[in-house]
């Protein structure tokens, strides 16, 4: 079975150049408050998608992160590439605004099957993973607010189990660890941890192992109603996962 590392890289200020093969990050910001830490995020991405309403929190939320400077020319700086989604939510006055500086603006609205996070998934996996197979889709907004979202969510990266896709809020991160890999997870303490959790998703975990772990599982089995690994510690730099289920990883963020 073939291992596969992660790391949360995207969180600190400089990408290492000495850390494997280079991942292609590509940001997608759904109709949340944003992060705290969305400009960083932004930097490392080399395209930048907004879901409906997230044109709203740019517009709005992301000049405030920096008081010293004109919100005109903070809103030209950050001008995401898209806008994808059903339209429901996204303001004219900033729907209009992006279109005049050249945003693609890309209407859905036929298609009430699927969630705005699915339509943005499904565009970047059909028209950017070719070029970049080290592709990580990292979602800001994902997180907090109505939980049936937050579910919704949840279920895109379970969707795409082939796709890294990170769920991202000011408080902790979501990903998917399949079954038809081990997992090696680097954790870069100064931006995240200790907490952390192992949660089955869909069905029962009959088997899990970990290391690097406060309280590590051995063959264990997770279940909604039973055992379920939250609440957990970092205690080791690197992290091992191996389960014949797949797997949600959590992990806390630290606040500056």
């Amino acid at each position: 079975m073939s291992l596969t590392s992660h790391s949360s890289t995207f969180l600190l200020p400089n990408l290492p150049t000495d850390d494997g093969p280079a991942l292609t990050y590509a940001l997608v910001i759904l109709n949340q408050s944003l992060p705290k830490f969305t400009p960083l995020l932004w930097k490392h991405a080399k395209v930048h998608i907004c879901a409906d309403g997230g044109a709203n929190r740019v517009f709005d939320e992301l000049p405030g992160m920096f008081p010293h400077e004109e919100a005109s020319e903070i809103r030209k700086r950050y001008k995401p590439y898209a806008i994808k989604g059903d339209m429901d939510s996204i303001r004219t006055d900033v729907l209009d605004y992006y279109r005049g500086l050249g945003t693609m603006i890309i209407d859905e609205s036929q298609d009430q099957d699927t969630t705005d996070l699915n339509k943005c998934v499904t565009y970047i996996r059909d028209s950017l993973n070719p070029e970049h197979p080290n592709l990580c889709i990292l979602v800001t907004g994902a997180l907090g607010g109505r939980f049936d979202h937050e579910m919704g969510n949840i279920n895109v990266i379970c969707c795409f189990p082939s796709m890294r896709i990170i769920l991202l809020s000011d408080d902790s991160l979501i990903q998917l660890l399949p079954s038809k890999h081990h997992h090696k997870i680097h954790i870069h303490s100064s931006v995240e941890g200790p907490h952390c959790g192992l949660i089955p998703i869909g069905m029962v975990a009959g088997r899990t192992s970990t290391t690097g772990l406060q309280w590590n599982l051995d063959n264990t089995e997770m279940r909604f109603g039973g055992l379920v690994s939250t609440s957990n510690i970092v205690k080791e730099n690197i992290v091992t996962v191996q389960s014949d289920s797949d797997l949600l990883w959590t992990i806390s963020i630290k606040k500056d």
